[in-house]
């Protein structure tokens, strides 16, 4: 299977040698995006709107290849503040997701000056005639 990578500008730019994301048969795997704003670089304050921003940025990756935050199938979340952040993020991450909710893994990290990264796995959507 041949991999494709993802480049588009409504995302942060990759800050090393990565894509922002890669398509390999029918699933999209995006890289840990920051809550950084893609047209003024700008982070917004608190984890709400972090959250808001990043879930933003990843649907603009899976957008170039026809997804959108409903095929999303797991996540992976970084909070800087698990125990203090976890209520604001979680209420801020259901505004984005319906039933069935995507399986989820929230872990408690050492992030750069941002409070939330996170990333996701998503099936291509089918096309049909």
């Amino acid at each position: 299977m041949t991999k494709t990578a993802i480049r588009v500008d409504d995302a942060p730019k990759p800050a090393g040698p990565y894509s922002q994301g890669i398509v390999i048969g029918d699933l999209i795997f995006t890289a840990g995006f920051g809550p950084q704003d893609p047209a003024t670089g700008e982070v917004p304050e608190g984890v709400g709107a972090q959250t808001r921003q990043v879930l933003r940025n990843v649907a603009a990756v899976l957008a170039a290849h026809g997804a959108t935050l409903d095929d999303v199938v797991k996540s992976t979340v970084h909070l800087a503040h698990l125990k203090e952040d976890f209520a604001e993020y979680n209420a801020a991450y259901r505004e984005f997701f319906s039933e069935p909710y995507p399986v989820r893994t929230t872990v408690g990290s050492e992030l750069a000056d941002i409070l939330v990264e996170i990333d996701v796995v998503a099936r291509v959507p089918r096309v049909t005639a």
